[in-house]
This record gives C-alpha cells, sequence and structure tokens, in this order.
C-alpha cells in the first residue's frame, strides 16, 4: 500500500509517482492491485491527477489494478467529472 501525500500535486507528484513505479515494479505481473491510501489527502490538483493516470496506466501495461482507498468527496467527484472513475477501484475509509 502507498500513502499519497497531504497535498497531491504540482510539487509532491514525481517522488508519489516514482514510489508507486517501484511497488508496481514489486508486484508480479497480471497478479495484484496497488492500493493507493488517500485518507490523509486534502487536495489533488490536476497535476495530481495526472500522476495518478500514469500510475494506472503503468499497472494496467502490467495487467495489475489501481485501488484508491479513502478518498474525500471532492476527489471522488473530480474522478467522476473527468470520467476517471471507471480506471480506478474505489475503497471507502481507511484499514
Amino acid at each position: 500500500m502507498l500513502a499519497a501525500p497531504e497535498e497531491l500535486g504540482l510539487e509532491s507528484r514525481t517522488a508519489f509517482r516514482r514510489a508507486a513505479g517501484e511497488l508496481l515494479e514489486q508486484l508480479s505481473e497480471g497478479a495484484g492491485r496497488l492500493v493507493i491510501d488517500l485518507s490523509g489527502t486534502r487536495q489533488v490538483d490536476s497535476a495530481g491527477l495526472g500522476a495518478l493516470m500514469l500510475i494506472q496506466r503503468k499497472a494496467a501495461e502490467r495487467r495489475l489494478s489501481v485501488s484508491l482507498r479513502g478518498a474525500n468527496e471532492e476527489l471522488r467527484f473530480l474522478l467522476v467529472l473527468t470520467k476517471l472513475d471507471d480506471l480506478f477501484e474505489l475503497e471507502s475509509g481507511a484499514s
């Protein structure tokens, strides 16, 4: 599981994407999923959304899924608005 930063955007996207990429490399191709914990994330801008899309694309290339856990209402709305909600499994709450 990868915890997203409090503000996922221009400043944090590169390190976040790199960390996600490293985790994806550790998963067997075609088996498993990457869970991104967004319960502590208060703000996601377009750069942050772009990072999530790139992570999802990289996962899809390896036949893996990406699950977003604990996304707030604002982010869920943003995902629906941009029609990106179909790319991710959305889980409620943190575990």
